[in-house]
């Protein structure tokens, strides 16, 4: 279990309703390491500033990550969190290692502000 204030993704089945239920998703799929926790920050910072975002997390390490680990965007991702961006179920961006709030900023601005 990631301790993070995001919501967690802790089974296929909730990967698939939060895909199903909201038009832009972003997940990070990581650990409680020196590369993730900053993206993590991020997310908590930005869920008042882009409420039509569904921020998630997912651990790397339990079996549900395979929904993202299997992707064919993060399949050559060598470095922790693999961070995945969806609008409408599909994948709009993949990203991997570390990210600071500009560098997120720009890509919710690109694929989820309407």
């Amino acid at each position: 279990m990631l301790d993070t204030n995001l919501k967690h993704i802790d089974s296929d089945e909730e990967f698939k309703k939060v895909l199903e239920e909201n038009e832009n998703v972003m997940v990070c799929c990581g650990r409680m390491g020196p590369m993730c926790l900053p993206v993590y920050d991020v997310m908590e910072n930005f869920e008042s500033r882009y409420p039509n975002v569904a921020f998630r997390d997912m651990a790397f390490d339990e079996p549900v990550a395979h929904n993202i680990r299997e992707l064919p965007e993060t399949r050559s991702f060598m470095g922790l969190p693999f961070t995945v961006y969806f609008k409408n179920g599909k994948v709009v961006k993949a990203t991997s290692s570390i990210q600071n709030k500009a560098q997120v900023a720009e890509i919710l601005n690109d694929h989820f502000e309407n």
